[in-house]
C-alpha cells in the first residue's frame, strides 16, 4: 500500500499533542497573529511542525471564523499535508452555512470535517475524499471545563474510536494567552489519511470553541 508523501509517520501512531506555540504581541495586545504548532508523539518525539497562512484583514475583522490555510511540514521542513478552512460564520445562526475543513497532500484531497447542525452539543463529521462520511465527532455540552473531551464515535454511534481532547495549560498560559494544548487519540491500525484528517478536526474545533474573539 502507498501513502502520500510524509504520512508514513503517521503509521504507527495510535496519537497525537498538539501544542499552538505562544505568540508574544498576541498575549500582551490581544491582536490575532498567525497560529504555530508543534506535533508530536506520545513520546514527545516531533512528528510535525504546523504554520498558519492568514491575511491580516480576515484575523483583525472576522477572528476565529477567519479564512485561512494550514501548512504541515516534517521534521525536514518538507510540506506534508495543506489545511483549507473557508470563512464561515457561527453555525448556530446560519446553519446552512457550517463550519469545515478540508486535508490535502499537494493537491490531491484526503479528507474533510465538515459541521453538522446542532441545537446543543457541537458535532462534526469526518469525511474520505470522495465525502462519504466515515466517522463522528460529538462534543460536550459546555466547552468551558478544564479538560473538553470531543468523542470520536463509528457512524453507528455505537462504539468510541478516539477523542480529541483539549487540555488544561497552567492558569497563566490560559488566562493571558490563546494558546492551547490537545491531544488526539485514535487506532493504530487507521487509515493514515483519516489520522490526517482527525489532526485537521483538532485545529477546527481549537479555532471554533477556544480560540478568543478578535478585538
Amino acid at each position: 500500500m502507498t501513502y502520500p508523501p510524509g504520512l508514513e509517520y503517521l503509521m504507527g501512531l495510535d496519537y497525537l499533542f498538539i501544542d499552538q506555540k505562544i505568540e508574544l504581541l498576541q498575549a500582551f495586545t490581544g491582536w490575532e497573529s498567525k497560529n504555530k504548532y508543534a506535533i508530536t508523539d506520545k513520546n514527545g518525539e516531533l512528528v510535525f511542525y504546523m504554520a498558519e497562512e492568514s491575511g491580516i484583514c480576515w484575523r483583525l475583522c472576522t477572528g476565529n471564523y477567519r479564512q485561512c490555510e494550514f501548512f504541515v511540514f516534517d521534521k525536514n521542513l518538507q510540506e506534508t499535508l495543506r489545511m483549507v478552512r473557508p470563512y464561515r460564520c457561527d453555525g448556530c445562526c446560519c446553519p446552512c452555512y457550517l463550519q469545515v475543513l478540508e486535508v490535502y497532500s499537494g493537491n490531491i484531497l484526503l479528507g474533510s470535517v465538515t459541521q453538522e447542525w446542532s441545537l446543543c452539543r457541537p458535532k462534526f463529521y469526518i469525511r474520505d475524499a470522495s465525502g462519504q462520511p466515515v466517522l463522528i465527532i460529538k462534543g460536550p455540552l459546555f466547552t468551558f471545563c478544564i479538560n473538553v473531551t470531543f468523542k470520536v464515535e463509528s457512524l453507528d454511534e455505537k462504539h468510541r474510536v478516539g477523542t480529541i481532547r483539549k487540555q488544561w495549560s497552567g492558569f497563566t498560559r490560559e488566562m493571558f494567552t490563546v494558546a492551547d494544548t490537545f491531544g488526539v487519540h485514535f487506532p493504530r491500525d487507521l487509515d493514515v489519511k483519516i489520522k490526517a484528517v482527525l489532526l485537521g478536526a483538532a485545529i477546527l474545533i481549537d479555532f471554533m470553541y477556544f480560540e478568543r474573539q478578535a478585538l
